[in-house]
């Protein structure tokens, strides 16, 4: 069993060299703008999970991962010459669901300060149900107690 901090700097190795050979080795026509944004290395080291956005349309997308499935041998044989580990993990690539993710956070903060743009101009037209001070006002003492002992008549 290997321990966490070394698959850790596998995959931070792992993910400069890939980015790298992107950047200067692939001439795939279908190849987008690709980065590299994490890899997961399991606990043996055998197999990396490369995620990965493209900047671009749908379609570019999908031929930047079409390109990248057609890439991965050649990435793998560059991997096992740059690192110094026994065995070459083997590559898959997971597009990131980072710009969707960004795109539903900023939908929802526009909603949200939409609400709280609406709650502000109901603040200014408010008025109290009740009355205005809620709040049970504590008894007045009088402070000359003999007029309560007298009868109605006025006599004690």
């Amino acid at each position: 069993m290997v321990d966490a901090a070394r698959a850790a700097k596998m995959a931070d190795r792992i993910q400069v060299i890939v980015a790298k050979t992107l950047e200067r080795g692939i001439k795939d026509p279908r190849m987008g703008f690709v980065t590299i944004t994490d890899v997961k290395v399991t606990g043996d080291l055998q197999h990396a999970s490369v995620f990965y956005t493209v900047y671009g349309t749908d379609e570019e997308r999908a031929d930047s991962a079409v390109a990248l499935k057609s890439a991965t041998g050649m990435l793998r044989s560059e991997l096992g010459k740059n690192l110094t580990a026994r065995l070459t993990p083997s590559l898959e690539f997971i597009p990131d669901g980072i710009p969707e993710n960004a795109a539903l956070i900023e939908s929802l903060l526009a909603e949200a300060a939409a609400r709280d743009a609406e709650i502000e101009n109901q603040k200014k037209t408010a008025v109290y149900a009740g009355d205005e001070d809620p709040y049970v006002k504590p008894r007045v003492i009088v402070e000359n107690e003999d007029d309560f002992d007298e009868d109605e008549d006025g006599k004690a």
